[in-house]
């Protein structure tokens, strides 16, 4: 009898103790999690911090983050969370770099490390997108513009209140002009947004930019040091693997699952790309496709490998990308680490990222210069053997996900995406010369459809001739 009470005793310890280190990982990643968002809300995108606390940190699921207490400090930019007092997280603001959660180093290092910052040099006076002028009136022929005022209405429109789209930002770019444009109450053109996952179509333009150089190759092996010990099977992962998702590695990509790989680096891992990089190698290289995040901060791991100069590649992205294309608010943040976070932590305006779709429309070229290698575009829209259906290419999706719900193929054959959490979506569509833009905070599986959306806006333009 006294050898089952010590059983007992024994599990209910063991019990208790894996639900206090279970709790204690869940506050950090809370904690990790409403820092950064509000650190970014607040100085990238210059946005209330009540409007943020009210809906992006408290909808559709987040209502415990209520119990993390917040503290804004304005005169040193910085965002301090606490968990009862159990749990910190802090993140820093810097200009140019945005926020980043100081894990691993000391604050002052780094903001010693942050650099001055070229500017897009866009004239108010020119037509975007070559300058910030817009002109209204009398639309193209081949545009009905009664059905897009119809189809951009319907993506501000709240159907059901049970599944709410939350569409913050639409812009429609038809023959390189923009001929639709709506914000919601709180946003306008000036608003940096969270692009999520269309980050790694930025980073694979940052890839080509740098292969164009002559400074990477799609087929290089042996990436990292850590990767070229003698029989390591991940000596055999190439970029291009990485940018499929098929590199192989084990790396769970579930946002429902609040200790998944991909929330524990985002929001508890001062080296993302480490972090992703330690991971095993579950299938042969090639040969398997799995959507990671992990695979795309390794790849930023890869670009900041080429430079020699830290400066030099804290400020590849708006010397090279940014500015060249007029993106006057875009700004990609590092980790702790100093390694971008190239899968999920972009903020750009909806214009900015309308620039983005218009270059990979335009084959990489941006007014008459070549910036992303010649057939770059191409590849990186080759179907990926190893994916489903061949639904992806280089981080570029071919065919919305069946997160999204059907859509297809009510929008054109050649139409491809960049897509991010809480339904950002950039849709191309060669075919149509359109882009179009949508940014919003579309939380439950099922209340931002695309294909619903952006068929009727497709359905406005008659084909290119």
């Amino acid at each position: 009898m006294r050898a089952w009470r010590w059983t007992i005793t024994a599990l209910a310890g063991v019990v208790l103790v894996a639900g206090a280190i279970y709790l204690q990982a869940a506050a950090r990643v809370g904690a990790g999690y409403k820092a950064k968002i509000l650190c970014s809300a607040v100085f990238v995108s210059g946005r209330s911090p009540d409007a943020v606390l009210a809906e992006d940190l408290r909808v559709d699921g987040l209502e415990l983050l209520d119990l993390f207490s917040h503290r804004i400090d304005r005169q040193q930019p910085s965002v301090t969370i606490s968990f009862f007092g159990l749990v910190e997280q802090r993140a820093i603001y810097r200009d140019g770099l945005g926020c980043t959660l100081v894990i691993g180093r000391p604050e002052q290092e780094l903001r010693a490390e942050a650099p001055a910052f070229p500017r897009a040099l866009v004239l108010p006076e020119a037509r975007w997108p070559d300058g910030r002028r817009v002109d209204s009136g009398t639309a193209a022929p081949d545009i009905d513009t009664a059905a897009l005022e119809r189809a951009v209405d319907a993506a501000f429109a709240e159907p059901n209140r049970e599944l709410l789209q939350r569409t913050r930002a639409l812009i429609v770019v038809h023959r390189g002009g923009i001929v639709a444009e709506r914000y919601a109450d709180g946003f306008d053109r000036h608003t940096p947004m969270l692009g999520w996952s269309m980050t790694k179509s930025a980073l694979n333009a940052l890839v080509g930019i740098r292969i164009r150089r002559g400074k990477l190759s799609p087929v290089k092996r042996e990436l990292l040091p850590e990767w070229r010990g003698a029989g390591d099977p991940r000596s055999e992962i190439t970029l291009d693997h990485l940018l499929r998702m098929a590199g192989g590695l084990a790396f769970s990509e579930d946002y429902d699952d609040r200790l998944s790989d991909v929330v524990t680096m985002l929001f508890t891992k001062g080296d993302k790309a480490g972090f992703a990089a330690a991971k095993q190698l579950t299938h042969t290289p090639g040969h398997h496709w799995s959507y990671s995040s992990g695979s795309s901060n390794i790849i930023a791991r890869v670009l900041r490998s080429t430079f020699s100069d830290r400066h030099d590649y804290l400020t590849f992205p708006h010397r090279e990308l940014f500015t060249r294309l007029g993106m006057e608010k875009a700004v990609l943040e590092p980790d702790a680490s100093g390694t971008f976070t190239a899968s999920s932590f972009m903020y750009a305006t909806a214009r900015d990222w309308a620039r983005l779709g218009l270059l990979f429309l335009r084959d990489g070229i941006w007014q008459g210069t070549r910036i992303l290698p010649e057939g770059w575009v191409a590849a990186s829209l080759r179907p990926t053997r190893a994916a489903p259906k061949g639904d992806y290419g280089a981080h570029l999706w071919l065919k919305l996900p069946p997160i999204f719900g059907p859509g297809e193929p009510t929008l054109p054959e050649d139409t491809y995406y960049m897509l991010g959490h809480d339904g950002q979506t950039v849709a191309v569509v060669p075919s149509v010369d359109l882009v179009i833009v949508r940014l919003g905070l579309a939380r439950k599986p099922g209340a931002w459809k695309p294909g619903e959306i952006l068929a009727p806006i497709v359905s406005a333009f008659s084909p290119r001739q």
